[in-house]
């Protein structure tokens, strides 16, 4: 096993590769003669290549993304404790992770083409020299080698990995956006104002450095090193926020899965949800999810419009969907979330004394544990699918969160509530 040290500190790397990122740019204004095509397709390259890395970090993150656990699908998939470890090291990938960079990754991607389409076509890319394409393309080749040598350095080798999620990784480069964004304004505004000044110059003649202004440029580089240096030292703004309780949101730490001590292996019994719990678990109700319903709807929508052209084949096929979305969706859900779950049930008699842990069997982990004093309510419920299959669920509520045993049969519930110190809350029966 490779030994990964964690950092201690601001990263002198870190620093080193704020420094060149913004040095490249400076050179290249004062020195070179780069215009502000020049000077914005250079930071365009700089925030994609970010945006790359942030992604590459958020992969190999070391603690799972703070995903709602709640959601149909993507929530059952997001609690489960999966990881995949890389040979040779203790870098692990987690599914949480991937979860979460499933749908930020093709935010970035966007918002960097959009960006380069935008502000290089205003200042005109075309704009160009051939001797200003090759030193932007050495500045961009050396942004890169400064990317990958920190990642490779303080998030690998020295440990950083280990202190982040997905999330925490990729939310710098949404900083780095805004720095891009900045330093992009500021050349357009001014370009603009250089058109707006000569009618008849055009956006590539006003980029040129003569008709431009250097000091302008040097100052746009100034502005978003300035905010670069923000983005860097931003444990220090972190600290200073979680004095001031966390009004600003700076210090939110990544979330930490901890280990549950003891998964009762021993167990001397094993409770599985029923069939009906596996496929319904969760309530199809649109008050407790309603995300399928809101897709039934605007299936239905759809329906409507090509209810108009008398396309009634894809009409009847839009209405099956939209009845299907919801019962699909919750099965799909329950599959994941309960299906391979099994109630770890320990005695008096057990070491330890009794409790309860919830184990999934695909994963090979126990998801979590309860003791007789952990539980603040207890309560039976019955909703008319319980009445359907004949079966129970048991909900628990903890100090941090609440825990459903969905569509447990009458002696399986019963092993489960014999844990608990106290009797449960049970639903009022109707007379006949």
């Amino acid at each position: 096993m490779v030994a990964l040290h964690r950092p201690s500190g601001t990263n002198r790397s870190e620093a080193v590769a704020v420094a060149v990122a913004n040095l490249l740019p400076l050179v290249g204004v004062v020195a070179l003669g780069w215009n502000a095509a020049a000077l914005v397709t250079l930071y365009w390259f700089e925030l994609g290549i970010a945006a790359l890395f942030a992604v590459v970090r958020g992969l190999f993150a070391g603690r799972p993304s703070d995903l709602d656990a709640d959601a149909l699908v993507f929530g059952a998939l997001a609690s489960k404790p999966l990881a995949l470890s890389v040979p040779r090291t203790d870098v692990r990938i987690h599914l949480s992770s991937v979860l979460s960079l499933l749908v930020v990754a093709p935010i970035l991607a966007a918002t960097w083409v959009v960006l380069g389409g935008v502000v290089l076509g205003f200042v005109g890319a075309d704009s160009l020299s051939s001797a200003a394409l090759e030193t932007v393309t050495i500045a961009v080749g050396v942004v890169l080698l400064s990317e990958a040598g920190t990642t490779a350095v303080d998030y690998f080798y020295r440990g950083g990995y280990r202190e982040e999620s997905a999330g925490t990784a990729v939310s710098g480069v949404f900083f780095r956006l805004a720095t891009v964004l900045v330093g992009g304004i500021m050349t357009v505004t001014v370009v603009a104002e250089a058109v707006g000044v000569d009618g008849d110059a055009t956006a590539t003649e006003a980029a040129d450095p003569v008709v431009f202004g250097v000091p302008v440029l040097v100052g746009a580089v100034c502005v978003k090193f300035a905010f670069d240096l923000a983005g860097l030292y931003g444990d220090r703004l972190a600290a200073i926020d979680e004095s001031a309780d966390g009004i600003l949101g700076w210090s939110r730490d990544p979330p930490a899965r901890d280990p549950i001590e003891d998964d009762l292996a021993n167990a001397g019994s094993r409770v599985r949800p029923s069939l009906g719990g596996r496929l319904f678990g969760e309530p199809v109700s649109p008050v407790e999810h309603p995300g399928p319903w809101y897709l039934s709807v605007l299936a239905l929508l759809v329906a409507l419009l090509f209810s108009l052209g008398r396309a009634w084949g894809i009409v009847a096929g839009l209405v099956v969907l939209a009845v299907a979305i919801p019962p699909v969706a919750t099965a799909c859900d329950s599959l994941i979330r309960y299906g391979p779950v099994e109630y770890r049930v320990a005695g008096e008699g057990v070491a330890g004394g009794p409790a309860l842990v919830g184990y999934d069997r695909v994963c090979g982990a126990a998801l979590w544990r309860i003791e007789p004093w952990d539980e603040e309510s207890l309560r039976i419920e019955r909703d008319p699918l319980d009445e359907r299959f004949d079966t129970s669920t048991v909900a628990v509520e903890l100090r941090d969160r609440d825990l459903r045993l969905p569509r447990l049969g009458e002696s399986d519930a019963d092993r489960v509530l014999d844990v608990f110190d106290r009797r449960p809350e049970r639903p009022e029966r109707s007379d006949g």
